[in-house]
């Protein structure tokens, strides 16, 4: 699977795991992971380490994911991501939107 997730409750952290390709392949798979968002997660973790690929409709994913959890920047944080991937998300200007480590 390409994407997995871990929800810590102490501190309402939801960790979403993408491995592979990030497209509208796993559309539904991180739909999935994101309805866990909605049971009081304060802070979500994208950790994109091991993405290879990304397209403008992981770009709108992950806008989406942004409005269920707010619009502070700090809600949903994009760690990891490869030099290639940073590079699209700063060209979007994800970086004015998200935190990203």
């Amino acid at each position: 699977m390409a994407i997995e997730t871990r929800l810590d409750a102490s501190t309402k952290t939801l960790t979403i795991n993408i491995s592979g390709r990030f497209d509208f392949g796993i559309h539904q798979d991180f739909r999935k992971a994101t309805e866990q968002a909605e049971s009081g997660v304060s802070t979500i973790i994208v950790d994109m380490g091991r993405v290879d690929y990304l397209d403008s409709s992981a770009l709108g994913m992950l806008l989406v994911l942004r409005d269920k959890v707010g619009e502070s920047k700090s809600a949903v944080r994009l760690k990891g991501a490869k030099p290639d991937v940073k590079k699209i998300l700063a060209i979007a200007n994800f970086d004015k939107l998200f935190t990203v480590d």
